[in-house]
């Protein structure tokens, strides 16, 4: 059979689009879906940012940082530089970063002019020092600054391998109790003051119109609630007073109550509150 008799079978037809739904276009093959809806074509409006496709191949932590990874991913001797090779790549890196971040690119253009000027160096015939000894490596310089810097990277990589506090552990808190004596409550201030303004207001009670003049003395009164205090277990706050005697001594044996307890001499404590306040001797045992 001659080749331009040869029949080739008939391709089923596509679907019209009325039958799928589908709009009228070439293979009604959707680009994209929107909301659920397949999208044809692509909208004459779309915005697509300069840099919404920008991809980091690498992240460097500075230009040391960008060097060293040169000099590892070449296998070169840190202390035997291949200055040129080096410098090349080098270059490269920053002109492509130019083009994205000129702030970024600045610290590295700095580091771009020191390999310049070091291969400058090395190109000149090397000059003797005034002792007659050769002078030193231009290349030195940069390779103490890359050899300390890939120290301090390895140290910090691994104190960041060590584990940390809220980051791979957390810190367990239990609370002991230490003894078995019941610890009383602080005394609120507020309770305090109360219980001295009831006392306050017993005194008023009794009222004497004998005008007399008396120096009290607050270490005498201290002297005095110690005395009171020696040999008891507790005292309750109203039985260290006496109304009988007047407002100011009144006031000064609550001075005389407040130095003691300042100078840790005494204790004021309450079982909870808006219960009785009891005083007693700070060195007592409960």
């Amino acid at each position: 059979m001659d080749s331009s008799d040869t029949v080739l079978p008939e391709l089923p037809e596509p679907p019209a689009a009325e039958e799928t739904g589908l709009p009228q276009v070439v293979d009604q093959v959707a680009l994209a879906r929107l909301y659920g809806e397949p999208l044809f074509a692509m909208p004459q409006d779309l915005y697509i940012p300069p840099d919404a496709l920008e991809v980091f191949l690498e992240a460097f932590e500075g230009p040391l940082d960008l060097l060293l990874y040169l000099i590892r991913k070449q296998n070169f001797n840190i202390l035997d530089i291949p200055m040129a090779a080096v410098t090349r790549q080098y270059l490269t890196y920053v002109d492509e970063i130019r083009e994205r971040n000129l702030e970024l690119a600045a610290e590295y253009l700095l580091m771009a002019a020191m390999l310049i000027e070091i291969k400058s160096r090395m190109l000149l015939p090397p000059k003797k020092t005034a002792e007659g000894e050769e002078a030193e490596d231009p290349r030195a310089e940069l390779v103490r600054r890359l050899l300390e810097y890939e120290q301090m990277k390895a140290a910090a990589f691994r104190i960041n391998e060590m584990p940390q506090v809220g980051r791979d552990v957390l810190r367990a808190q239990v609370y002991i109790e230490q003894s078995l004596q019941p610890r009383f409550p602080d005394v609120d201030m507020n309770d305090l003051q109360e219980a001295w303004r009831d006392i306050l207001r017993r005194a008023k009670l009794v009222q004497h119109h004998k005008i007399t003049r008396e120096e009290l003395s607050v270490r005498e009164h201290m002297s005095m609630l110690l005395k009171k205090l020696q040999g008891q277990r507790f005292v309750e706050f109203e039985r260290l007073f006496d109304p009988a005697k007047g407002v100011p001594v009144l006031i000064v044996t609550f001075i005389a109550m407040l130095e003691l307890a300042k100078e840790t001499l005494i204790e004021v404590t309450q079982a909870e509150a808006y219960a009785p306040i009891y005083v007693r001797l700070a060195y007592q045992a409960a």
